[in-house]
């Protein structure tokens, strides 16, 4: 399943961090492996649409971005090795003897990565008196997407239910991409019905009419 834009990329995973390490399909290492993250454009596209930055932050970090070109590259870079980071420690959670030494240099990265943004970042009072203090991330906006990319994955990380983390099979013609289970019996199987779920059954049709052909010969 390959959408045709960044803009259209549906949002499965059931947290921002998740939806980030889903900007590649399929997910894991294959011929013909899809990029959504060319350029920085379309970080800022992607961090639109799975809300992580608003409009006006948009425009903030567009000013800065065309004010320091280079900072605009250093962005694009720091959130692809945030995801990549990301998605090899995910992997190891789903599946422990893939935990190797780079799974370890992976969560120190992603620590550093968190510990700058925090240096970044403030709390911030709410106007409504029930909405108690926030954390605002990201006070810089030339680095506010990687900053919010980074806090999100350690977050994932540290308070999400990852007994409930699934991925979409690629050995049954998923793309891989990862998702936090949220049904009632635990029996979510793919990214989406609409997409390697219709797929996958179509391929099965396919292949079982294909098995009475042959043997009707």
């Amino acid at each position: 399943m390959v959408a045709s834009a960044v803009s259209e990329l549906p949002l499965v995973g059931g947290h921002v961090a998740l939806d980030l390490v889903n900007t590649v399909e399929p997910r894991l290492p294959a011929a013909g492996r899809h990029e959504h993250l060319v350029e920085p454009r379309d970080v800022l596209t992607w961090a639109q649409h799975a809300a992580l930055i608003d409009e006006a932050e948009a425009r903030s970090v567009t000013d800065a971005w065309e004010a320091e070109p280079s900072s605009a590259s250093t962005a694009l870079a720091s959130i692809k090795q945030i995801r990549e980071s990301l998605a090899s420690v995910l992997y190891a959670v789903i599946d422990p003897a893939t935990h190797t030494a780079e799974t370890d240099v992976a969560l120190d990265y992603l620590w550093l990565r968190w510990s700058t943004a925090a240096a970044r970042s403030s709390l911030v009072l709410n106007r409504h008196p029930d909405a108690g203090v926030r954390l605002n991330v990201g006070s810089t906006a030339a680095s506010l997407i990687p900053d919010r990319a980074a806090h999100a994955a350690v977050e994932l990380l540290c308070e999400a239910d990852l007994t409930r983390l699934g991925y979409c099979p690629p050995d049954q013609h998923g793309c891989g991409w990862l998702f936090l289970d949220c049904s009632r019996n635990g029996s979510r199987r793919w990214c989406t019905m609409e997409g390697c779920g219709a797929y996958a059954k179509a391929r099965r049709l396919t292949e079982r009419r294909r098995a009475s052909r042959i043997n009707l010969q």
